[in-house]
Order: structure tokens, then sequence, then C-alpha cells
């Protein structure tokens, strides 16, 4: 049954929805059909295609009571636009349908798993949330709350958890068991892994800390994902209030990704490494899912909270996701890589081997702002160097964004200072890289109003929104020094990220 509360938000994304026009929309990358969009959720492969729910509110451009938005695709880089899935209709979660995760069932019904608001006024006279963990079953397009819903509540807490700060659950299953995954905030006031185990997706048991946070990292641990991947097991998670730890981790909301071992019997993630999942500007709140034939693909929020407010004039949505990646691991680090779909969807193959960068340097038929090109960098002799390197983009004169390369230090620099936004908001960040005797990759990829940067085939990424209007498409290297240069450069065709 499609309680009123979800109808109505159905029948406002359908009427209005089509009004925004397909040329303010990225061409692959995922966007509300209207309103705001946060978190993904419920990133999914249920009957023979991918879906992929989203934080949703339809009704304006900023955050607001939480509904789940709905998209699914064949191949991760086309997605088509279904209804809303989930609207806040009931007593546990009439504040919100916050974050969540899907699995599907042995009746191949999908069972969505979220966490459900209720805001509480205390004695004091504050109004608290209280956060529960809630499930939905349907088919793919509908679906109906349990009766019984919450699932997992106050009473299913460790001692001393927070019952205002208990959310995102991430499912998944081993064998005949179900396991989920959820952030809380322990007395300490810092975050921690909850981890939980059913035999049918329904009834629930306290089963430990799979991590805790310690205030090491940040404070309050959001949005986590846990799975094995080569021989290793990973935790993502979104940490809040971080502090600024050299240039690994910024500070404000970030992300971590913690690589170890499994402790089996006390269910405790023994930690090998610890880094950023993202070393951009806007990424957030990543999910994964593992595709049908083995692979483990990522996708995240494409924007930070410290900008959210600042938003173009006169469009009618806020919020992209990033373009899924392929994850693996290398050398002890997470690498992550643009999925090979993409590839489909390249055009117009653009190739120049050994360019001279010396100065401000143009290349024909480089330029655009929906492409794929990788950029080699390495000294001109072994007794060479060069003070700095860089490629600017969506540039028109007045405006670009810029990437810097120092070699003397090793670091990387994103600046989208000059891409036009008139809003104070965070523009510049610094990260190391590894270059590999003396060269350094950079693969790039545009798409109207992002950017998405991989540093040596994947061993760092970094995401950053661009504000500049889509007809500024120059692109520019130059060099303090020399330095020589090899550009590999597609267009992509794709129009409609989700129609």
């Amino acid at each position: 049954m499609i309680s009123k509360e979800l109808q109505k938000a159905r029948e406002f994304e359908a009427h209005y929805g089509p009004f925004i026009p397909d040329d303010q929309r990225p061409a692959f990358h995922v966007t509300p059909t209207i309103g705001w969009m946060n978190d993904p959720n419920g990133f999914s492969f249920y009957k023979g295609e991918y879906h992929l729910f989203y934080q949703y509110h339809p009704y304006s451009n900023e955050w607001g009571p939480m509904h789940w938005g709905h998209v699914k695709s064949k191949d991760l880089i086309r997605w088509e636009r279904l209804p809303a899935a989930l609207a806040p209709d009931q007593e546990y979660d009439q504040n919100g349908c916050f974050s969540g995760s899907a699995v599907e069932l042995p009746d191949g019904r999908q069972l969505l798993v979220y966490t459900g608001v209720r805001q509480i006024r205390e004695e004091n006279g504050i109004l608290r949330d209280r956060q529960t963990q809630c499930v939905a079953v349907g088919d793919g397009l509908n679906y109906e709350k349990y009766e019984l819903n919450p699932v997992i509540s106050a009473k299913d807490l460790p001692a001393g958890g927070s019952v205002c700060d208990f959310r995102d659950p991430k499912i998944w299953k081993e064998g005949d068991t179900y396991y989920l995954v959820a952030g809380n905030r322990t007395p300490d006031g810092s975050g921690a892994i909850l981890l939980y185990e059913s035999p049918d997706g329904f009834a629930w048991r306290y089963a430990g800390v799979l991590a805790a946070c310690h205030n090491q990292y940040g404070r309050m641990w959001e949005c986590p994902d846990f799975f094995p991947l080569d021989g290793k097991y990973v935790l993502l998670t979104s940490p809040q209030e971080m502090t600024a730890i050299g240039l690994e981790f910024h500070a404000g909301n970030g992300t971590l990704c913690l690589i170890g071992e499994l402790d089996q019997a006390r269910k405790h993630l023994l930690r090998d490494n610890v880094q950023a999942i993202d070393y951009g500007l806007d990424f957030y709140a990543p999910q994964t899912l593992q595709t049908p034939d083995g692979r483990r693909v990522m996708i995240a929020w494409m924007q930070n909270w410290e900008t959210s407010k600042c938003q173009a004039l006169g469009i009618r949505f806020f919020g992209e996701m990033t373009l899924p990646r392929e994850l693996s691991i290398r050398d002890g680090r997470l690498i992550q890589t643009p999925v090979r779909e993409l590839e489909r969807y390249r055009s117009y193959q653009i190739l120049y081997k050994n360019v001279l960068v010396s100065r401000m340097t143009t290349l024909q038929n480089v330029r655009g702002r929906t492409l794929d090109m990788t950029i080699t960098l390495r000294p001109v002799s072994e007794t060479s160097t060069y003070r700095w390197f860089k490629l600017n983009v969506a540039g028109d004169g007045e405006h670009m964004t810029t990437v810097r390369f120092k070699p003397d230090c090793n670091t990387l620099r994103i600046d989208r200072t000059r891409c036009g936004f008139p809003h104070d908001i965070v523009n510049v960040r610094d990260f190391m890289v590894r270059p590999r005797r003396g060269e350094l990759k950079l693969r790039v990829i545009l798409d109207r109003h992002s950017m998405e940067l991989f540093v040596n085939d994947g061993e760092q990424a970094a995401t950053t929104m661009i504000y500049t209007d889509p007809s500024a498409d120059a692109i520019s290297f130059e060099a303090d020094g020399s330095v020589l240069m090899d550009v590999e450069k597609y267009d992509l065709v794709c129009e409609g990220g989700a129609q």
C-alpha cells in the first residue's frame, strides 16, 4: 500500500522533474529527479539490474525530511529514474527515512534496511532524534514497511550507546546469516561501528563492536560499509568533526578507510592501514556493492556539507553522485578506478607523445567538459628538474580549475578558486602523491560540473565540483621548468546520467 505521503512525493517529482532541462544536468552522473540529494543508499544488484536509492527531499534544494529517491541501470552509467521508494509516513520514521542499504531475500523480494528518525522533546525542552533501524520489503519498485518496525532499537544497543546517533545500516549475507553494521556514538563522545546478525533479515541481535574511533579520527562515524577485498577486510566510514592530520585527512566531515584482518572470534577489525578514501573537495558517504562478475564497486555523494548551502541560482535540483568506481588493494592501499563500462562511451581518441611543456601550452582538439583524459608526466632527463606542472581545465580566459604537481615535495593541489562561484567556500586542497621512478599519471574525468581525478592508476582519487559555465571548455598545460607529457583524450558521449 502506498501511503499518502509517498504518493504526494511521487506526484510532485513526476510533475515538476521534467521541467529541468537536460543541459542543466551532467551527462553521466546521477542527480535527483528534483530537489535535494545526499547519501547513496541501497546500492545493489537486483533482478538483473543495478539499483541505487538516495537520500532525497523533493520539495526543495535544501535538506529536509528524508525520503528515498530511486534510479536503476543496466551498466552503471546510464540510469533510469523510478518513483520515490520511501517517505517518512510512520511514527518511528516521521522525521525522516535516513540512510541504509539493500539485499535480496531467498524468496526473490528485495529488503531495504534504513534508519527511522523520530524527534522527542526532552524534559529540558530540547528536541532530540531517536534513531532506530527499520526494514521494508518490495519488488524493485514498490516497498512495504515491516509491521514490526523498528527491528533494532535502543534495547539492542551496548551499554552507553547513543539513541540519538545510531544510523546508516549496511547489510550483507554470508551463508545463511545476515550481517549489518551501523554507526553509533559511544560514551566518550566519539564513534564506533556496531555489528549485528540475523537469521532472516528481520530479527536481529547485537554481536559486538567491529571498530571504534576513541576520538582518533573525528567523532561520530557515519555511513559504514564493510567487506572482504583481495585477501583483506575493508571498513569505509565517514567521520564527522575531523581535525586535519598532515595532508592525509582534512578538517570537517571526512572519509576514512581501514584495511586489515578480521578477528573472527571477537568480530573485531585489526587495522593494518588507515587512509583517506578521497583527497578532493566533494566526496562523502560512499557505499559499495558486489557485481555479478565479482567486482567491488563504490559510489558516493559528490558534495560536502560545508558547501551545501552554496548553490547556483535557478537550478531546481542539488547534489550528484560520483562515477561508480572499481575497488582493489595494491601495496596495502585502497585502489579506485572508474568502472570499465565507461569505456564503451568513449569516442574520438586524441593522442600526443613526448610533448615538451615549458610554458603555457595548448594542444589541438584537447578541450571539452565531458571527457576522459590521461596525462603522463616525466622529467626530460635524469638530471633535469622542474618546479611545478599545472593542468588547467574549464577555462575561458577568466575562469579555470587547476591541478598542480610539485615534484620537489610530491604534492598535488586541486584549486577551483577561479571557477567563478561567488561564495567563500573551500576551494583548495593539497595531498601527497607517490610518483613512480619520477613518472606521474593523472586520469581526469570531466562531466560538465565535476572533475574526478585518479592518480597513478587509482592509487589516489580526488573529486571536486566545478561551478564554471559548461561553455568554458579550454584545457591548457604549463610548467616552471621543462617536463615531458603524454596525453590520451577521449570525448564521452552519454546523454542522460539519469533519464
